[in-house]
């Protein structure tokens, strides 16, 4: 009996061991070919949380063909070991040095040694022009090298070999540290691969990112955008261009037109297409023709397709339907996705694993529909469900993101700048709220302020209202007599129940008079100006003596009533994101000439209100002096002229709307003398000057942002029959002409 015991037991612990042995060797064996995958795939998985749906991943800790012994006694394995995982392992915490930007957020561009290609040229072309640009590398926060990164397609020709040994020579490379790559094309043909080495510890930039690919918080995935794709500006979205109807009612539901592959990476989703293809309301077609040699290729249905494929414009295509298929190509990413955000067609994605661009600050589900390519057939219920007050938002929505951040380089790129510029300084981060309404985070500063009804654009939103004073800035350039027009308009100003105070900005070579020699009777505080008034850009300066919302700014020798003052602030109040005030002037397009001219003829339809009396929210000079390029400041200080134009041209670009100019008064300053050859000369000349600022601005926008109006706000009563006395604004009538 005894026996029989001691046998089992021993028995047990045979079978114990064995077992032992064999799931180590197994989970040996599958430790080693994961790692083989793992290094295909720079040795990192990824998965979403379900609790949160964030994307977080993991790092295996292994390698291939490297033992823990070979590690443990073998110092360099070890290192090389060590080297190749930690740039997987980058975040902003671990592999960006913050001490670096102390000084603020500013970047150094290495200077142009060899060169580069067409789009990268864009890129650094929109570099080159930011505000944030600095010359000394010692005080730079974020480095950008002119090496091309951005094709590592060996079968492009914008490929540019010895990357990694050109990166590692740079004078500031440090391994990458701060450092921002931009690429496009990772891989080429046939398997498309996403490594890219060569970055270690800096910042990549990429198209077609993938979510097991990219270092979450601390890369970037960006637009895939062609050659072509505009410096600046770049088309409208369509959501304007369309039918007044709401929503505006489209002949196609569903639309694609593009490649198949006959063989290799992307072909199964576009191959599989034609299974809810009807022909009807949902337009699916796909064209073997491309490439070489692919008649060698054709299947059954190529040619059938090629057919179908010819009949369809692609354009006509793309604007007449509400949803766009966007399906992965040989890439996650596709030129359609781009296409179809600017028609303001509804993006229906079909590429699983895609990290939509810049997802860190844009809320894509406000504007897409992801579709499973393993569950194509219910594609056709899923957009059909789709309510019509949904569709209007989301092209609204698709309208927004496209012209902020998408419909040109400058805005891909500088949206890239406020990324990273967001992780750097999170005290001023972005909220969601400021990336994903009107007007777009661009625009809105968070140094600014960190409330939103502090900025013009939403206090409609916000159903806040601004404060019911107005600060007046009038820029002086004459010296004062007695019977100055500084004084008199400094009365009149004062005069309004509305005016908080008064700020004269002192531009002239003689120095301002003393303090008796001012009115003493305004009832209002007025300040002057003297230090660091050099030039015109000077009048929009955000002063901290401007503590009212609202800016009347306007020159020393306007001649207005109080009541035309106090009406004018009246109509602001109802429209605080826009310019309001008296004189104005517009723009035409001259077709011999192939460019916009400026006009100053006296009509009803005008795209400009001068600020030599004019409202505004303060913020616009905030605006105007931390946000435009320094370039585009550097020509006004230039010239000494054309601050009021490119005032307009900033608050247009911003809400997209037209100024609002009041009553129809001819002379609003006083008329120099007339007559002599030096007066016509000078008018000649400040004409010519303000056409080449015109010009200028154009260019540097991209687009002519000014828009036309032939609104014009007049008072109630005014020039009725009636009573004068039954009148709020009783002045208004007896000075218009």
């Amino acid at each position: 009996m005894q026996f029989k015991k001691r046998f089992i037991l021993v028995s047990m612990i045979v079978l114990f061991v064995v077992a032992v042995f064999v799931i180590y060797h197994h989970a040996f064996s599958s430790s080693r070919g994961s790692v083989k995958a793992s290094r295909r795939s720079y040795g990192t998985h990824s998965f979403r949380d379900p609790s949160n749906n964030n994307p977080r991943s993991f790092l295996v800790d292994d390698a291939e063909g490297v033992f823990a012994d070979d590690l443990h006694h073998n110092p360099i394995n070890r290192s090389q070991f060590k080297s190749k995982l930690d740039w997987r392992k980058c975040r902003m915490e671990t592999c960006f040095d913050f001490s670096r930007c102390k000084n603020g957020f500013k970047i150094y561009l290495y200077p142009r040694q060899a060169p580069v290609s067409a789009p990268y040229a864009k890129i650094l072309s929109v570099i080159e022009k930011s505000r944030y640009l600095t010359a000394n590398p010692q005080e730079a926060c974020v480095f950008i090298p002119s090496i091309d990164t951005l094709d590592q397609d060996v079968l492009s020709s914008d490929y540019v070999a010895d990357v990694e040994q050109k990166l590692s020579k740079l004078p500031y490379w440090n391994g990458g540290r701060n450092h921002l790559l931009f690429n496009q094309y990772s891989g080429t043909w046939p398997d498309y691969s996403e490594e890219l080495t060569f970055i270690q510890q800096a910042m990549l930039v990429k198209s077609s990112m993938s979510i097991d690919w990219i270092r979450y918080g601390f890369d970037i995935s960006m637009p895939l955008f062609p050659k072509d794709h505009p410096q600046s500006g770049g088309q409208k979205g369509y959501l304007n261009q369309a039918s007044n109807s709401i929503p505006s009612i489209r002949h196609y539901l569903l639309a694609f037109k593009g490649k198949r592959y006959l063989n290799g990476k992307g072909s199964d989703s576009r191959n599989s297409l034609y299974h809810i293809h009807n022909g009807k309301d949902i337009v699916l077609l796909t064209t073997c023709k491309h490439g070489k040699g692919w008649e060698k290729l054709m299947d059954e249905r190529c040619l059938q397709d090629n057919e179908e494929f010819e009949k369809y414009d692609y354009q006509k295509l793309l604007y007449d339907s509400t949803f766009c298929l966007v399906p992965r190509g040989r890439r996650l990413g596709s030129f359609r996705f781009l296409e179809s955000l600017q028609a303001t067609c509804i993006p229906v994605l079909l590429s699983n694993g895609y990290e939509l661009p810049f997802s860190e600050v844009i809320d894509w589900n406000k504007l897409v529909i992801w579709a499973d390519e393993r569950l194509l057939l219910q594609v056709p219920a899923m957009v059909r469900s789709v309510s019509q007050s949904k569709v209007l938002a989301m092209r609204q929505q698709c309208q927004l993101v496209w012209e902020s951040y998408f419909s040109s380089v400058d805005k891909i790129i500088n949206t890239v700048l406020e990324v990273v510029k967001n992780r750097v300084h999170k005290h001023q981060i972005r909220p969601s709220y400021h990336w994903n309404t009107v007007p777009g985070a661009h625009v809105v500063l968070p140094e600014w302020s960190d409330t939103p009804n502090h900025f013009p654009f939403y206090y409609g939103p916000l159903g806040e209202r601004a404060t019911d004073k107005f600060t007046a800035v009038i820029y002086a350039t004459s010296p004062v007599t007695a019977s100055s027009p500084l004084f008199r308009v400094l009365h009149t100003v004062a005069k309004s129940k509305f005016c908080h105070k008064v700020v004269v900005l002192w531009h002239c070579d003689v120095p301002p008079p003393p303090s008796h020699r001012w009115p003493a009777d305004l009832g209002v505080p007025v300040r002057v100006k003297v230090r660091d008034i050099k030039s015109v850009n000077a009048r929009f300066f955000p002063y901290a003596e401007i503590e009212t919302d609202a800016v009347f700014n306007l020159d020393e020798d306007v001649i207005l009533t109080t009541d035309e003052v106090d009406f004018a602030f009246g109509v602001w109040l109802e429209f605080p994101e826009r310019l309001v005030g008296y004189p104005s002037r517009s723009h035409y397009w001259e077709e011999a000439l192939g460019k916009w001219r400026y006009s100053s003829r006296w009509t009803n339809d005008y795209s400009m209100v001068l600020t030599s009396a004019a409202f505004y929210h303060r913020y616009y000079n905030y605006l105007y002096t931390h946000y435009l390029s320094p370039l585009l400041l550097a020509k006004v200080e230039e010239c000494n002229n054309c601050e009021d134009i490119l005032m307009n041209f900033l608050i247009a670009d911003t809400i997209k709307q037209a100024p609002i100019k009041l009553t129809q008064r001819k002379q609003h300053k006083e008329t120099a003398a007339s007559g002599s050859q030096r007066t016509v000369l000078s008018e000649q000349q400040h004409f010519q000057q303000r056409q080449e600022c015109m010009d200028e601005f154009v260019e540097h926008f991209g687009y002519m942002p000014l828009l036309h109006s032939v609104v014009r706000l007049d008072t109630m009563l005014f020039k009725d029959p009636v009573s004068n006395m039954r009148k709020k604004y009783r002045q208004i009538e007896l000075v218009q002409s």
